[in-house]
């Protein structure tokens, strides 16, 4: 995909939605022109709100589809924007599950004015089925709770200052948002259930002793739509460490109102007896917790509280940083 993008954040109403333009924006923003927002938008990756063509004159030239939903739709309303910007001379990039050629009318105008279409989400691989055979390097993998609660962030996060200090790592995408960051990986929800352990592994494979690859997460075992991806990713990943990820202001799983989260200590346990089916010598060690929504005085008494509950290094990446995390990875 060419960039720089232009981020359609389309209609969408409510932040958590943007996931994908906010992940890209925060770690490629250098790439980023600006947002073109339909009416009625409730989020803002904080971009300059731009028409199509306004977008050209900046230089762009893929429009991203930078938004997420539940069962990864796009709305039949949203093509001419579409063919609109393929009109105009844009490539186009999409996240979704929705395939961008499935759109008639999308598919005629690619073709019809020579442009891309970029299905980030479908991969184009072919996999096996996992082995669950140990192989050589480490990794770690972020798990949580629910859904959106940091298990992107705080890989990338802790590669940004693992680089930093000069170790040998490599971020390791396993969802949409993620491999427009890193330029590869495999949406492991888009793949068939029996594979998802195999293609972890084929992302992860055998590396020097030194060498970490940290897994961007997805999901939670607690979340009766994900949990099945997750314990594909888990035993894939053959994790020797693990971050549990949580965000503390949530009542309930994300879409889900009537499905409660789990405590902390609960979902530790799990994710750890799940983890050591394919590794016996995984374990915990740290927790990044999402207080983006709390007041500065109560987030860092929750941090402490969960520090003293669980007896691990916790941290937000965002308000402290994830030194500690690495300092007990190591």
């Amino acid at each position: 995909m060419e960039h720089p993008y232009l981020m359609f954040l389309g209609d969408v109403q409510d932040q958590l939605a943007a996931k994908t333009c906010d992940g890209i924006v925060q770690w490629r923003s250098e790439w980023c022109v600006g947002q073109f927002r339909l009416p009625g938008c409730r989020a803002d990756v904080r971009l300059t709100d731009m028409t199509l063509a306004e977008g050209l004159e900046h230089g762009a030239k893929t429009l991203v589809i930078g938004v997420v939903n539940s069962g990864g739709t796009m709305p039949e309303y949203w093509t001419a924007t579409i063919v609109e910007a393929l009109r105009l001379g844009y490539d186009v990039a999409s996240g979704l599950h929705a395939r961008l050629g499935d759109f008639p009318e999308v598919a005629a105008a690619a073709e019809k004015y020579g442009r891309q279409l970029f299905d980030v989400r479908h991969p184009s691989d072919h996999f096996k089925t996992g082995t669950g055979v140990k192989r050589a390097g480490k990794r770690c993998l972020a798990v949580g709770t629910d859904c959106s609660v940091g298990k992107m962030y705080t890989p990338l996060a802790m590669e940004k200052e693992m680089k930093a200090r000069g170790m040998n790592v490599t971020f390791r995408a396993t969802g949409q948002t993620g491999i427009f960051i890193a330029g590869n990986g495999v949406s492991v929800d888009a793949v068939v259930s029996d594979f998802v352990s195999g293609a972890v592994e084929q992302i992860c494979p055998a590396n020097d002793s030194d060498h970490w690859d940290l897994v961007e997460g997805q999901g939670s075992l607690f979340h009766p739509a994900y949990a099945g991806v997750t314990l594909g990713l888990i035993h894939g990943a053959q994790p020797d460490a693990l971050i549990l990820c949580h965000e503390p202001t949530r009542t309930h799983m994300r879409g889900l109102p009537n499905q409660p989260l789990p405590d902390l200590k609960s979902c530790m346990e799990l994710n750890l007896a799940t983890a050591q089916l394919t590794n016996p010598a995984a374990k915990f060690i740290g927790v990044a917790i999402n207080t983006s929504l709390m007041e500065s005085a109560a987030a860092e008494s929750y941090l402490a509280d969960v520090e003293q509950l669980l007896g691990l290094p916790t941290v937000d990446p965002v308000r402290t940083g994830v030194s500690r995390l690495i300092d007990n990875l190591v």
